[in-house]
């Protein structure tokens, strides 16, 4: 028998000497976790859902040798290159590989907006500045002496570091033929080509932006006239000029805000030169169709159904617009986001959004309820992961409705918010229409969070409101959408009602509590 369990044992240490180990690594995806460069100007913005991070450079910043002074990663893997370490040309995007168990590839790239300009006395509009092609054109009118032109002002590379030759400064210059200037920063030199060209029209309509129910038009004259805008509709001769309150004058640049337009609409618009004497000059005409408005879905809020322990803001088997956490609160405790009967009409329904701790003694977290406009996508442990935006194409100008809401004192907060307990909590109303290719994945887990940020470049417009007090009430709100472009059209739009501003942080006051109702979107000013 002894002999027997013996045998045994043998054959089964010779038998595992051969077992290969066929367990495949654990697949676990690597974050920079935070960046900054020397030189910022606002804070880096880091795209986990890409693999991207870019930073924002002051227009004095070497480019081609950023100094990093932060770069943190998932703990445990390792980085090549490490931009702790050394300086790093970042005029093109660079890879940075993460390593744990599998690569990940990261491209970290710089973003740096050098402010150049050069002017004409008497020219007309604003000079192009082909920053690629190292050109610059200046329009003058026919009348104009090229040999005998005046230079009012000029910057072509960044402030205090940078060197021209021929050093040109203030005054009388000779454009009658191309002028090369060497421009030199950082000990590089680039050559750039300066040219005038005349035109016969002291005034031009440059372009137009047609919204649904506003016309941005933009316009040149001679930067001794006062510039202005009329606009008629299409099939009348009547003219409106546009007031002077609308309009926006720098040099020979304008440009005007035309509201209080039909949708879908073709209008003609003209620009106006004023000249010293009073006399105008006409520019040419040119035509725009305003786009239609859309209506918020389900902006009343009236439409729940109960799915098991979860609030669901649309009718079952209907076409949801809006989505809340509730799917991440009811893995520990009950809805924090519910339907209500108090109303600001007295009918129908409102959301009700609560903001308290989920779960039992410390299993659990603080969960600040939220309305957002887009879709719950998983749970992630404890925490939510979360896809914002639905498609929108037209671009309102005001979202407007109802709140009300009770704070309460800030008493759970992570660790960066510590310097808020005790505080009264606040409630957060936004809305932003952006050009995202694809919904935004938000993700609140503290190793991979990725959250909203107003300051992205792919946000076009942005509104907010922020209340720290109690309402008494409801109040009727107003937040007017401030656009960083006339000409970008939106993918996206999304809607975000928080009772706790910094509940993506699990910082808030339980007990804080935010009533909405009665959405609009509005398009004209």
């Amino acid at each position: 028998m002894k002999n027997f369990l013996f045998s045994a044992l043998v054959l089964a240490l010779g038998l595992s000497s051969c077992i290969k180990n066929d367990l495949p690594y654990p697949r676990i995806e690597q974050y920079i976790t935070a960046i900054a460069a020397e030189g910022e100007i606002k804070e880096a913005v880091i795209d986990d859902a890409n693999f991207t991070a870019t930073v924002y450079l002051d227009e004095t910043v070497d480019i081609q040798s950023v100094v990093f002074t932060e770069f943190r990663i998932s703990e445990g893997a390792t980085a090549d290159p490490d931009l702790a370490q050394g300086a790093y040309d970042l005029s093109s995007p660079i890879v940075v590989t993460l390593s744990l168990y599998q690569d990940y590839d990261w491209i970290v790239s710089a973003q740096q907006d050098i402010e150049r300009y050069f002017t004409i006395a008497g020219q007309i509009g604003e000079s192009a500045i082909d920053v690629v092609g190292r050109r610059i054109i200046v329009k003058v009118p026919e009348t104009a002496d090229l040999s005998n032109l005046t230079l009012t002002s000029i910057k072509l590379g960044p402030e205090g570091l940078t060197t021209l030759s021929p050093d040109l400064v203030p005054g009388p210059i000779d454009l009658s033929r191309p002028l090369s200037v060497a421009v030199t920063a950082w000990g590089r030199t680039q050559d750039w080509t300066i040219y005038a060209e005349k035109t016969e029209l002291t005034v031009q309509t440059t372009s137009l932006d047609a919204w649904s129910e506003v016309i941005w038009a933009y316009g040149n004259c001679l930067d001794t006239m006062k510039g202005g805008f009329r606009y008629r509709q299409e099939g009348s001769d009547v003219w409106t000029d546009v007031p002077d309150s609308e309009i926006t004058q720098t040099g020979g640049a304008f440009s005007a805000r035309i509201a209080h337009l039909t949708p879908l609409t073709t209008y003609y618009v003209q620009a106006l030169g004023t000249n010293s004497d009073g006399s105008v000059d006409e520019g040419n005409e040119m035509s725009a169709t305003t786009q239609p408005t859309e209506v918020l879905p389900d902006g009343s809020f009236d439409q729940w159904w109960l799915n098991g322990r979860i609030w669901c803001p649309w009718n079952e088997g209907g076409v949801r617009f809006w989505d809340t956490g509730n799917t991440g609160a009811a893995t520990l405790g009950q809805s924090n986001v519910q339907p209500s009967d108090d109303t600001p009409t007295g009918t129908g329904k409102s959301a009700k959004l609560e903001t308290r701790f989920i779960g039992i003694g410390s299993l659990g977290k603080l969960g600040a309820g939220s309305i957002y406009t887009g879709t719950f996508a998983k749970v992630d442990g404890t925490n939510g992961i979360l896809d914002f935006g639905r498609p929108w194409t037209v671009r309102p100008t005001k979202l407007k409705g109802y709140f009300k809401y009770t704070t309460a004192p800030i008493n759970y907060a992570s660790t960066e918010y510590k310097y808020l307990l005790d505080r009264p909590d606040s409630c957060h109303i936004y809305v932003a229409m952006t050009d995202w290719t694809e919904p935004y994945q938000i993700r609140t887990n503290p190793n991979n969070r990725h959250l909203f940020d107003a300051s992205s470049p792919e946000i076009i417009a942005y509104g907010e409101l922020i209340r720290g007090s109690n309402t008494d009430g409801w109040q009727e709100f107003e937040i007017e959408l401030q656009y960083r472009s006339t000409t970008r059209v939106p993918r996206y739009i999304q809607i975000t009602c928080a009772a706790s501003k910094y509940g993506d942080f699990f910082t808030g006051g339980a007990g804080a509590t935010l009533y909405v109702d009665d959405f609009t979107l509005h398009y004209d000013y």
